[in-house]
């Protein structure tokens, strides 16, 4: 990579001594500078609330990365590019003393006037900070400004709304990046690839050979330290309304004209305006929410939900999410695509599974047991792709068996998976927006999600109703048995 396609830029996080910062930022940002992705020429500058000084911010950073990436060398060359600055985001003389530094560091380093404004801490802050950023100059520069935005985006659609209308009095749809971490994972942004560069699959992949689609993204920890943010969010909104609903509109999506990101999103876009929107009797039908109770993991007796915390006590906040999502357009009508997401679960994985209409008559069969062509395609915690196909028993007779063609990520000499935020930062300073979120997938989503939110409203649920160390609810499973179908297990598809 030459010194032109390394991006030059100052890198303004707020939020800097927050976990996000700690656990991701600060290795993925190092990481690229390790790897040559990035100029030595930037800096970055870590804003909070805390009295910390340069020296202080770099030895955290230090040990952020010690304790992330190994082996870890020339930290304190790399950590000599940060900065830190007290900031109170209220405060109007707080971005006067940030614009001073900005200027600054711009003359030291030669970042051409190229800023990222990475929000990591709490939404609500997002629209005055933004506003704030525009009021007292900071977006306006020589070269490019962008402002990275973390979920949640809203708590609903009316405040999805209220909130990019005061971000866009400030920014361009063009300078905001919406972050979803997912799509930065390297199997995600494999789906296109193994769809459209595959006839052996995109010629099958519609409602003509495909039975049901189903995704499956489950943790075994708990809320940990997240239980207030988590009470006020649940699922739904933390998991099913970015990540799951991206993850859908990836597999049903049409091929698009060319791989530009205008293109790429519409074609999602198209997508989640075609998800078939439900009554309240539909939501009853289709969907399953559930919360933990105390369990048995890894032979270690946990917590419930209530338990986590005192505030949780008579929570009625959901911790899984399972349903059934239609999608009524030409290719798709007919399939269900089946998604399940959850805590304190069985195990942490996240995974798809492609299950292929079987044959009408299969001669092979023995008692009639059939075992339907699946392709699983799995993001975590091992990055491959599994092709179930059937052919005959060794030895005598004709009988069919299951096997398996794997491509496993980590099976590849000199493969490094890159972290997904290491990614994302990269295509930021890029200016691709391609695996970032745009306000209409934003809305759409949200629109759908609503209708569901609202339903649950209106019920009391029956909660806890599901162990710690189980895969959810009886009633998430009843929800394909109905249809005739069942959740693969994850220890029949990752192996």
């Amino acid at each position: 990579m030459t010194d032109q396609q390394r991006p030059k830029s100052v890198i303004v996080i707020f939020g800097a001594t927050g976990d996000l910062a700690k656990r991701k930022l600060f290795p993925s940002i190092y990481r690229l500078y390790q790897n040559g992705k990035i100029s030595e020429d930037f800096a970055v500058i870590g804003l909070a609330r805390r009295p910390w000084t340069n020296d202080t911010f770099r030895e955290n950073v230090e040990i952020s990365i010690e304790e992330t990436v190994s082996p870890a060398t020339d930290l304190e060359e790399f950590s000599s590019h940060f900065y830190y600055q007290s900031f109170d985001v209220t405060e109007p003389s707080s971005y006067n003393g940030l614009n001073e530094l900005l200027n600054e560091l711009e003359g030291t380093y030669q970042t051409e006037g190229n800023r990222i404004f990475y929000l990591a801490m709490a939404p609500e802050y997002f629209g005055s900070i933004a506003n704030n950023l525009r009021k007292y100059g900071l977006k306006e520069t020589e070269g490019w400004t962008r402002l990275v935005i973390e979920k949640p985006f809203g708590h609903d659609l009316k405040s999805a709304k209220e909130l990019n209308n005061q971000i866009r009095e400030a920014f361009n749809e063009d300078q905001i990046y919406r972050i979803d971490h997912y799509l930065g994972k390297e199997m995600v942004q494999n789906i296109e690839v193994i769809r459209f560069a595959n006839g052996i699959f995109e010629h099958l992949w519609n409602n003509r050979f495909i039975s049901n689609i189903q995704i499956t993204s489950s943790e075994s920890l708990g809320v940990e330290e997240r239980a207030r943010y988590y009470d006020h969010s649940g699922a739904a909104r933390d998991m099913v309304q970015n990540h799951m609903l991206q993850m859908v509109a990836l597999l049903a999506m049409e091929p698009p004209i060319n791989l530009t990101t205008d293109e790429i999103r519409s074609e999602k876009i198209k997508v989640l305006r075609a998800l078939r929107n439900l009554t309240e009797d539909e939501v009853d039908e289709n969907f399953v929410r559930g919360q933990y109770g105390p369990g048995v993991i890894r032979r270690r007796n946990v917590n419930g939900y209530r338990e986590e915390a005192e505030e949780l006590a008579y929570s009625q906040t959901e911790t899984f999410v399972a349903g059934k999502v239609m999608i009524d357009n030409y290719r798709w009508a007919g399939v269900p695509f089946y998604i399940r997401t959850g805590k304190r679960l069985a195990e942490k994985a996240t995974h798809i599974v492609v299950e292929f209409k079987d044959i009408p008559m299969n001669l092979y069969y023995e008692d009639q047991k059939k075992n339907p062509n699946l392709l699983v395609i799995s993001i975590q915690p091992n990055e491959g792709i599994t092709l179930f196909l059937n052919a005959k028993k060794s030895g005598h007779g004709s009988a069919a068996q299951p096997i398996q063609l794997s491509y496993n990520n980590e099976g590849v000499n000199g493969i490094n998976t890159p972290e997904a935020y290491e990614k994302l930062l990269f295509d930021c300073m890029q200016g691709d927006t391609t695996n970032f979120t745009h306000w209409d997938e934003v809305a759409n989503s949200w629109e759908y999600i609503d209708s569901i939110l609202e339903t649950w409203a209106n019920r009391e649920p029956d909660f806890p109703n599901y162990n710690s160390g189980s895969m959810g609810p009886d009633e998430a499973d009843k929800l394909l048995e109905k249809d005739g179908f069942h959740w693969w297990p994850i220890t029949d598809v990752i192996k």
